[in-house]
This record gives C-alpha cells, sequence and structure tokens, in this order.
C-alpha cells in the first residue's frame, strides 16, 4: 500500500489497482476566504499551493472517499473534478442525499458501525466529534472511516475530530495498522478548538498500536500547530519511531 499526502487532510492511498482519493481540496492558493480573522492572521485559504507532483495521482484516481462537507475537505475544485471524471464517491449516508444534489456519483454509503461491502473488502463508519464542547454541533455530522482490504494494512481515518471514546475504541479494539489524525488545532475566532489539542494528539499516538500519519496542518488559516513543533514533541515523549508527518505532495510505502 502507498499513501501520498497530498495538502491537508487531502491524500491517496493506493493498492493493487485503487487509486483512492481521500477528502478532495484541489483549489488554487487563496481560492477560499479566511477561516479565522482575528484569533490567527487572515489568510486566505489554501494557504499553500497543491504540489506539482500530486497531479500524476490524480490522473489514476479511481475512487473517492468524503468524510465531511467543509470546503477545507471538499472544495469546488474538488468537486469538479470528481464531477467531470464520474469518480464514484464513497460518504456517510448523511451526505448522501447533498452530494447527489451537487451532481456526484455517490458509489457507497456508510452508516456508523456498520460494516459495508467496498471492491474487495470493507468500509466501516465510525463517530467523530468535530470540536470539543459547543462548537462540535454547528460543526455538523463527521464520519470516521475503518477501511480493510484483503492483504493490505487496515487504515482508521479519524477525520476531524476530538478524542472520544469511539476514537479510543477503535485505536485499542480495531488496532488499525496505520492511523490518520488531524493534528493541526484547528480553531474558530471564538469558541473552542476544532480538532484534538496537542495534548489528546499526543494522547491519540500513544494509544495507537501501529503507525501513525498527522495531517491537516500549515494548509489552513485556523491551524496553528507546526509540523516541526509536532515534531519536537513527539521526539521528547519517544514516539517519534511511530509517526509520519508528511510534506506535502510526500509518498510512502507501507
Amino acid at each position: 500500500m502507498k499513501i501520498q499526502h497530498f495538502r491537508n487532510a487531502t491524500m491517496v492511498v493506493e493498492f493493487e489497482d485503487i487509486v483512492l482519493l481521500i477528502d478532495p481540496m484541489l483549489g488554487a492558493k487563496g481560492s477560499l476566504p479566511p477561516f479565522s480573522f482575528f484569533r490567527f492572521r487572515a489568510k486566505r485559504n489554501p494557504i499553500v499551493a497543491l504540489p506539482e507532483i500530486c497531479n500524476d495521482t490524480l490522473n489514476r484516481v479511481t475512487h473517492c472517499l468524503i468524510t465531511h462537507l467543509h470546503p477545507d475537505h471538499l472544495d469546488a475544485q474538488g468537486e469538479t473534478f470528481i464531477r467531470d471524471k464520474q469518480i464514484p464517491v464513497i460518504c456517510s449516508v448523511k451526505d448522501e442525499k447533498e452530494l447527489k444534489k451537487r451532481g456526484l456519483q455517490v458509489f457507497t454509503t456508510v452508516r456508523y458501525w456498520e460494516k459495508t461491502a467496498l471492491l474487495s473488502g470493507t468500509v466501516e463508519g465510525i463517530p467523530a466529534r468535530h470540536g470539543y464542547g459547543f462548537v462540535a454541533k454547528p460543526a455538523g455530522n463527521v464520519m470516521g472511516f475503518f477501511l480493510r482490504f484483503p492483504g493490505q494494512p487496515t487504515v482508521y481515518l479519524s477525520s476531524d475530530t476530538i478524542y472520544t471514546e469511539d476514537v479510543d475504541k477503535v485505536l485499542t479494539s480495531y488496532r488499525p495498522d496505520i492511523s490518520v489524525v488531524a493534528a493541526g488545532s484547528a480553531q474558530f475566532d471564538i469558541f473552542k478548538p476544532l480538532l484534538m489539542t496537542t495534548d489528546d494528539v499526543l494522547r491519540f499516538i500513544r494509544v495507537a498500536p501501529g503507525m501513525v500519519i498527522a495531517n491537516h496542518m500549515e494548509a489552513v488559516n485556523h491551524c496553528p500547530t507546526k509540523r516541526t513543533d509536532l515534531s519536537a514533541m513527539i521526539t521528547s515523549k519517544g514516539m517519534a519511531h511511530k509517526v509520519w508527518i508528511p510534506e506535502d505532495g510526500a509518498m510512502r510505502e507501507f
């Protein structure tokens, strides 16, 4: 299995003849408004360009998985790409109606804690809570995904979530070979953080039984955590051997 990090939460999981695009934010640098105006510098998003090296992979995409509908996970260019290429989409059953309304080809819908057949394997929906306290309610529904395919590492895409009992259950009971955590500590100008604090990211890494991929950093303006800072914290805790903090465009084989 090969995994390529594009930018923010956008990535590709590739195995056999499957090239699975996850949460496509494909627009040009600055094509979205700022997500924070006062707490953090009001830069237009994304704050970095999509690496050119990703274009070859995009040309080979066979399927797309969407965890939720926020524009830093599915932007207008991402929608256009999926629609024009008629790429089959895997999504939460809660997002099916809206994605079809946008003209996307929904291939498989997934429910929380239910295994669903997907290609040669299965996909299972995992509850995600997009923020601490009140902010999680307006943030809307989010779904994590647990992927199982014969002869491949199991993958847990935790998506935009804080550390919850559901997250802990997957890490300790399902024991994924690869777990992906959104580590940018996103926060609006008001309310509590939308993603795990760095303390909870470290907890996620400590509990995870296998390799952890930390993403959702240095691409949108309301995510203050830097790769170098997270790397230093992980190293100080003796956990650097089990974490990959990819640069944009980087690929790794598992």
